[in-house]
C-alpha cells in the first residue's frame, strides 16, 4: 500500500477533520537527526511538537536530552508533569509565572530562563522576592549574518548581544546580582537552520542563499567561539546551545557548541523539503473531508485555512498532499470554513472522501486539533492529546 492507502485504511471509521502522526516516519526522522548530530545531545524544541505524550516518546529515544520551551508557563507545566532540564528559549515578561518559578524550588532547579539585557534582569528582580532559590539564566546571543557595513542582514531579529565584549558585560552584570546563576548561552542561526538552500524554481536565488549561508557559517564559528570564551571567564557554563533542524550537522562541528536544538525535523513539514544536505519523511498530516463538487475538476473541502506564521505568502499555506496534484484556487486559497481544490485528481474524489494536507511549519498544526492519531502501518494504535487537547494555550 502507498501512504494514502495506509492512512485512508487506518482512519476509515473516523470522520475528518483530524490529524495523524505516522510513527514510523517520526522515528526515521529522529534517527536521522541523531546521526547528523554526531554524538552531541539534541534538545527538543517543544514549539514544533506541542504534544506532551509525543515529547515524552522523543525524549525516551537515544540522543535527545532536555526541552527547549517557548514560554515560561509552558515550562512550569512541563516540569509539573515530570519533565526535566527545560530551557525557555524566549525572554518572559510574565510576572505571575516568574513569581511561580521563584516560589517552586524544584522548578527553579529544572528551568532556565532567557535574558539578553540588564532590562530583563531588572524586570525579573521586580517580579520576584529577594529571598528565593537562585534562578538559572541563559544569555541569548545574536547569530544573524551582517555584511556590507550593516546594510545587509540575514537572520532573526532576536538579541541585541552580538560581540564578545557585550556578552561579557551581561555576564558580569548577572554575576553582581544575588539570586541569579548564568548557566548557558544560546545562539540560533535562523538564516541557516530555518532557510532551505534549495528553493524550487529559482536557481539564481538558491545560489545566493548558499553563498550567504556559507559566509554566515564561517563568520559565526569564529564569533560564537569568542563569545563563549569571553563568557566562560565569568561563569561556569553548563551548556552552549546552537542550531536547528536545518543546520544540525553544521553546528555540531563547532567545539564551542555543546548541544543543538531540533523540533521541526520530527514532523518534517513542507518548508523543510527544500534543503540539500538532508531529507525527511512527512510524519504529521491532517485530513479534511470533501463536502462539495462545484465542477468536474474541482472539489471543496471543509476548513483548511491553517496558515503558518512568518512572512506572508504562498509558502505559508498548507500543502494539499494526497492525492498528489491538487492545487488551490488563485482567487480563494485556503479558507476559514471551506477550501476549493483544483486539478485532475479532483475528478475521482467524491463527497465524503478525504484530502490529506501537510502544514507548512510543524507545531502550529497542533493548535488546530485536540489530539493526534498515532498511526503504525495501516492502523491507528492510539490517540494522544495535543497541548490544546489538554486545555493548554500558551500563546
Amino acid at each position: 500500500m502507498d501512504d494514502r492507502q495506509r492512512y485512508d485504511r487506518a482512519t476509515a471509521e473516523l470522520d475528518p477533520p483530524f490529524a495523524i502522526l505516522d510513527m514510523e516516519a517520526l522515528r526515521a526522522n529522529a534517527e536521522s537527526l541523531v546521526r547528523r548530530a554526531g554524538g552531541k545531545p539534541i534538545r527538543v524544541a517543544s514549539k514544533s511538537v506541542r504534544s506532551r505524550p509525543v515529547l515524552e516518546r522523543i525524549l525516551a529515544m537515544e540522543g535527545f536530552r532536555g526541552v527547549m520551551a517557548f514560554t515560561l508557563p509552558e515550562a512550569l507545566w512541563l516540569v509539573s508533569c515530570g519533565f526535566t532540564d527545560v530551557l525557555v528559549a524566549y525572554p518572559t515578561a510574565d510576572r505571575a509565572a516568574l513569581a511561580r518559578l521563584a516560589a517552586a524550588e524544584h522548578a527553579a532547579r529544572e528551568i532556565t530562563i532567557m535574558v539578553d539585557s540588564a532590562e530583563h534582569l531588572d524586570f525579573i528582580e521586580s517580579a520576584v522576592p529577594v529571598n528565593r532559590p537562585p534562578l538559572r539564566l541563559c544569555v541569548d546571543v545574536d547569530a544573524g549574518y551582517v555584511a556590507f557595513g550593516g546594510r545587509f542582514r540575514a537572520g532573526a531579529l532576536r538579541s541585541p548581544v552580538r560581540e564578545p565584549a557585550h556578552a561579557a558585560d551581561v555576564a558580569a552584570d548577572i554575576a553582581k546580582r544575588p539570586g541569579f546563576r548564568l548557566v548557558g548561552l544560546m545562539a540560533y542561526e535562523a538564516q541557516i537552520a530555518g532557510v532551505g538552500d534549495d528553493p524550487p524554481g529559482n536557481a539564481a536565488f538558491a545560489r545566493v542563499i548558499r553563498l550567504m549561508q556559507a559566509r554566515s557559517a564561517r563568520e559565526l564559528i569564529i564569533r560564537r567561539g569568542r563569545v563563549v570564551n569571553a563568557v566562560r571567564q565569568l561563569a561556569d557554563l553548563e551548556f552552549v546551545n546552537g542550531g536547528g533542524t536545518g543546520s544540525v550537522d553544521r553546528t555540531v562541528r563547532e567545539k564551542a557548541v555543546t548541544e543543538v536544538a531540533a523540533g521541526s525535523g520530527f514532523f518534517h513539514p513542507r518548508l523543510f523539503d527544500f534543503y540539500r544536505r538532508f531529507s525527511g519523511r512527512p510524519a504529521a498530516l491532517f485530513a479534511l473531508p470533501v463536502v462539495r463538487r462545484p465542477a468536474p475538476d474541482v472539489v471543496t473541502v471543509l476548513g483548511g485555512g491553517y496558515l503558518a506564521s512568518g512572512a506572508p505568502g504562498p509558502s505559508r499555506l498548507p500543502q494539499p498532499y494526497l492525492p498528489a496534484g491538487l492545487r488551490y484556487s488563485a482567487d480563494e486559497g485556503a479558507g476559514e470554513v471551506q477550501t476549493p481544490l483544483l486539478g485532475q485528481p479532483a475528478e475521482d474524489l467524491r463527497v465524503g472522501d478525504r484530502v490529506w494536507f501537510r502544514h507548512a511549519k510543524a507545531g502550529e498544526l497542533c493548535e488546530r486539533f485536540a489530539g493526534l492519531l498515532l498511526v503504525e502501518g495501516d492502523k491507528v494504535v492510539e490517540e494522544v492529546p495535543t497541548y490544546r487537547g489538554e486545555g493548554k494555550t500558551f500563546l
